[in-house]
């Protein structure tokens, strides 16, 4: 009966302990969900002032033109006030490509201000299977208009 009980109990913990890495795996398969982690990312990283982080989630060619994080950051900020400093936000649509290789993704920004904007993000994919984020549009929006 002990043993029965040790046996159940070793079963549980190997079961469980193997969930995380499971829906991690399945996070990474998904475009769509990559896509927003990666934006997630670089939001946060903004938040916390963290311009070395903010400015991996570039693409190279986003690196072409801004060749260090600090002016990378500089240009965020001046530029993209709401991105740098959104309010609260939320994922709106999305798209990828039929290949896989670009995203998509609408984020709808309450900035500090008060002013609703919808961000557009352009992601490609990179020879590592991750997504960078290639370029930003922002439109003053208060409603999800799609991509």
């Amino acid at each position: 009966m002990m043993r029965m009980r040790i046996g159940m109990a070793l079963f549980l913990l190997t079961t469980l302990a193997g969930l995380p890495a499971l829906s991690q795996q399945a996070q990474t398969e998904d475009p769509a969900g990559m896509a927003k982690g990666v934006i997630e990312q670089q939001i946060t990283a903004f938040l916390n002032d963290d311009a070395v982080a903010a400015y991996s989630f570039a693409s190279p060619e986003i690196k072409s033109v801004f060749p260090n994080a600090d002016r990378f950051f500089e240009m965020v900020k001046k530029s993209y006030g709401p991105v740098y400093r959104p309010g609260n936000y939320a994922f709106g649509r999305n798209k990828i490509s039929p290949d896989g290789a670009v995203a998509f993704q609408e984020v709808l920004i309450s900035a500090p201000d008060g002013k609703d904007w919808a961000v557009y993000y352009e992601l490609k994919r990179q020879k590592d299977g991750n997504f960078a984020i290639n370029g930003v549009r922002m439109k003053r929006e208060t409603s999800s208009q799609g991509i």
